[in-house]
């Protein structure tokens, strides 16, 4: 592997990507403060992470809650807090 297939895979990574969009987003503050930072990311990050796990599932949620790490009940509440279900 040369060091551009590194380097590609490394700038496509889901930290690399997160890490830029929050950056993004702290630039466009522009010097204004910002609170709820922490839930705001939550909520921007779960419900595409639960739908996309569901859609790879073929909503099966025994096996979406396995593949995600977290109990199915937990798995339900969280469809259930984003109305994905």
């Amino acid at each position: 592997m040369s060091q551009y297939d590194y380097q590609t895979k490394a700038d496509d990574s889901l930290r690399v990507n997160t890490s830029k969009a929050i950056n993004r987003y702290l630039t466009n503050l522009d010097g204004q403060s910002a609170t709820g930072l922490y839930s705001l990311v939550l909520g921007e990050v779960e419900p595409p992470l639960l739908l996309e796990v569901m859609k790879y599932n073929r909503q099966n949620q025994s096996k979406a809650a396995a593949m995600l790490g977290i109990n199915r009940a937990t798995l339900r509440k969280k469809l259930k807090y984003y109305d994905l279900l």
